[in-house]
C-alpha cells in the first residue's frame, strides 16, 4: 500500500509549490460525501472539492450520462464540429437563469475562465475598458481575474503590476467595520477621482463572497448597483462560480434578490465535478462581440456537457434547492448552540443562505478580533476526527461548510459532530 506520506514525498519533488493543497491526504476514492485516501481511511466531506460537488462524489445520474457520452465522442471543439448536448444545456440554462428577456450562454472550461470572457464580453458590449469589483472577492488566478480579486497574499504577491483599469471598492462586512453605505461612498469616490462612470464597462459582484468569507452582498448594495449601471450604462456581472447550482437554497443566488445581473458566471457545480464552465446573459449583450471572438478548444466539452445535463436533472429530482435550506438550517441551529458554549474555541457571526454556511474564529468569546490561527488549528483538528474542511476570509478566520447536499442525513449529523469535537480540542 503506497501511504500518503510517501505520496506527499513524490508530489514535493515533482509539483512546485505554487500550487497548495490543504490537508497531505491523498483521495483513492469517493461516494457522495465519502472520501477514502491512499490508506484506506474513510472521511467525511464538508468541502466538497470546493463547491463544485453540490451532487456529491461520483452522482450515478451523472456517471450514467458521462459513460453514455464517452460512447459516442469524447472531443471535437464546439467551434469546428458543434454537438446537441452544448445547445441543449444552453436552451436549459437560458430559460432557469434571472436573465431579464431573451438569454444567450455560452461555455467554457474553468471558472476564471468565464470571468474573464464576461469581462471581454462587457468591454465589447459597452465600448468601455473599466472594471470595478470589491475587496474580499475572488475571481481566479489569470493576470486579469487575479487583478480583479480584492485580496494580495497570495493571488498578487510576486506577479508583477496588475491589469490597468480595474478597481476596487470595500465589501460591506462589519466585522471590518465597512457597512453598505460606507460601500457606495466609496464607489463613488472611485468615480469621481480615479474613473468616470462613462468609461466603466462592468461592476462584478459575488452575490455571496467564495475565498472573502461567504459574507452575502445585502440587497440595499444590490439594488443600489443595479440603479447605478442603469443610469450610467454599465453591466452588472454577477459572479457564481462558487454560489450557483442550488447551494444557497436557489439555483441562482441571483435568485434571492429582486434585482437581476446582465451576466452571470458560472463553474464549479455545474457539472458535479466535471471541467464545465459558463456564462449566461441578455442577448443583447452577448451578441455584440464578433464570431471567432470567443471560445476555447476545451470549452464546452461533450463529457461536460452531459454531466451538466444530468447535474440539473439531479437538482430538480432530488428537491435540492429545499434540501440546501433544510440542511443549512440544520447546520446553523447546531452552531448557534455551540457559539454558547464556554468549552470549544470561541466562534461567531454564524451565517448563510442556504447551505453556503460559515462561521468565525474569534480571539476571545464576544470578541471582534478575528482569529486566522485557530481556524487552521480546527481544520487540522477536523482531520484528525475524519472530517474534510477548509478555511477562508480576510484573515483566514471563517469556516466554511460546503457538504454535498445530497449527504445522508445520519452522515450530516455525523459531520457536525466531528466539527465539534475539532472545536473542542
Amino acid at each position: 500500500m503506497t501511504t500518503n506520506a510517501e505520496l506527499l514525498a513524490r508530489r514535493t519533488k515533482a509539483v512546485p509549490r505554487g500550487v497548495s493543497t490543504a490537508t497531505a491526504v491523498f483521495a483513492a476514492r469517493a461516494e457522495n460525501a465519502r472520501l477514502w485516501d491512499a490508506e484506506g481511511r474513510e472521511y467525511i466531506d464538508f468541502a466538497g472539492g470546493i463547491a463544485v460537488l453540490n451532487t456529491g462524489h461520483r452522482h450515478p445520474k451523472v456517471i450514467e450520462a458521462v459513460r453514455a457520452q464517452l460512447d459516442r465522442f469524447t472531443h471535437t471543439a464546439f467551434q469546428v464540429c458543434a454537438y446537441e448536448q452544448y445547445v441543449e444545456l444552453a436552451e436549459k440554462l437560458n430559460a432557469r437563469a434571472p436573465i431579464v428577456g431573451e438569454a444567450r450562454t455560452i461555455l467554457f472550461t474553468t471558472g476564471a475562465e468565464a470571468v474573464e470572457n464576461a469581462v471581454k464580453i462587457a468591454r465589447a458590449a459597452t465600448g468601455r475598458s473599466g472594471i470595478i469589483s470589491f475587496s474580499g472577492a475572488f475571481h481566479g488566478r489569470t493576470a486579469l481575474t487575479m487583478a480583479m480579486t480584492g485580496k494580495v497574499a497570495p493571488y498578487k504577491n510576486q506577479f508583477g503590476p496588475s491589469s490597468a483599469d480595474v478597481f476596487h471598492v470595500p465589501f460591506p462586512v462589519a466585522r471590518y467595520g465597512v457597512d453598505v453605505e460606507t460601500s457606495l461612498l466609496i464607489l463613488d469616490h472611485v468615480l469621481r477621482s480615479d474613473i468616470g462612470a462613462e468609461r466603466v464597462a462592468a461592476i462584478v459582484i459575488e452575490p455571496v463572497q467564495g475565498e472573502g468569507g461567504f459574507h452575502q452582498a445585502p440587497p440595499e448594495l444590490m439594488r443600489a448597483l443595479r440603479k447605478l449601471c442603469d443610469s450610467h450604462g454599465i453591466l452588472l456581472i454577477a459572479d457564481e462560480v462558487q454560489t450557483g447550482f442550488a447551494r444557497t437554497g436557489k439555483l441562482f443566488a441571483m435568485d434571492h434578490y429582486g434585482v437581476h445581473a446582465d451576466l452571470i458566471t458560472m463553474a464549479k457545480s455545474l457539472a458535479g465535478g466535471f471541467p464545465l464552465s459558463g456564462i449566461v446573459g441578455r442577448a443583447d449583450v452577448m451578441d455584440r462581440v464578433e464570431p471567432g471572438g470567443l471560445g476555447g478548444t476545451y470549452g464546452g466539452s461533450p463529457i461536460g456537457c452531459a454531466a451538466a445535463l444530468a447535474v440539473l436533472d439531479v437538482i430538480e429530482a432530488e428537491g435540492l434547492c429545499a434540501r440546501a435550506e433544510a440542511l443549512g438550517a440544520r447546520a446553523k441551529a447546531r452552531l448557534e448552540t455551540l457559539r454558547r458554549r464556554n468549552d470549544i474555541a470561541p466562534i461567531d457571526d454564524i451565517r448563510g443562505l442556504g447551505s453556503m454556511i460559515a462561521f468565525d474564529l474569534v480571539s476571545e468569546r464576544g470578541a471582534a478580533a478575528p482569529d486566522g490561527a485557530a481556524a487552521k488549528r480546527v481544520t487540522a483538528s477536523a482531520l484528525q476526527q475524519g472530517l474534510i474542511l477548509l478555511s477562508c476570509g480576510v484573515a483566514g478566520e471563517t469556516i466554511r461548510l460546503l457538504y454535498p447536499l445530497t449527504i445522508e442525513d445520519d452522515l450530516f449529523d455525523d459531520g457536525l459532530s466531528r466539527l465539534e469535537a475539532a472545536l473542542a480540542q
